[in-house]
């Protein structure tokens, strides 16, 4: 028997095609919707794992998801040649968040800078995410029952833009009035005036 040495096994050519996704933005750019194979079929006996990410973890939409994987097949996935092919319809949305205004007193100084630091009430930040939240009274003005408004914009990398913010305003600030100081006053006689 003599052996030929000439024998030729091509790559079994395969196409894996990411699915479209749909998130709430979560700080990272994975996507759980697997891709899957739309031309072609694996051997008997091999297997993959495939996955997908999105172009940028932000929120917007016609986003591009790319797909990866490998198959199993004993030769370190060589025996395929494998074509990936992008989906551009992938959705981040943005991630909905309360911001609530805590109450706050003060003594008049003629600003409406209120010291008191507005609370996240309804959703997290996601990842490094930060913020710092701010308030302010209405207006300037002694009184009671004052509207404090929270505000403030986080820091994502996107300009803020990967949240929806609700903000809560709080109905019970004070300025009180500011005291002023009692003085005594010196009645001057004329030189030569009897005592009173």
């Amino acid at each position: 028997f003599v052996n030929d040495t000439t024998g030729i096994v091509t790559a079994r050519a395969i196409t894996v095609t990411a699915a479209t996704n749909t998130k709430t933005y979560d700080g990272d750019a994975t996507a759980a919707a697997l891709p899957a194979i739309t031309s072609g079929s694996l051997a008997p006996g091999d297997s993959a794992t495939w996955s997908a990410t999105y172009n940028n973890k932000n929120a917007g939409t016609g986003k591009t998801l790319t797909p990866a994987g490998t198959v199993t097949d004993g030769n370190s996935g060589n025996n395929y040649a494998v074509t990936f092919v992008n989906d551009t319809t992938g959705i981040v949305t943005a991630r909905a968040i309360t911001v609530t205004a805590v109450s706050d007193t003060k003594e008049f100084d003629n600003t409406t800078i209120s010291e008191g630091i507005p609370t996240l009430t309804a959703g997290v930040l996601q990842g490094s995410d930060s913020v710092t939240w701010t308030q302010a009274f209405d207006t300037a003005d002694a009184g009671t029952g004052k509207a404090l408004t929270p505000a403030g914009v986080v820091s994502d990398g996107n300009g803020g833009n990967n949240y929806s913010y609700t903000y809560l305003p709080n109905s019970t600030g004070v300025i009180t009035a500011l005291p002023i100081p009692a003085t005594t006053s010196t009645l001057l006689l004329p030189s030569g005036s009897p005592a009173l």
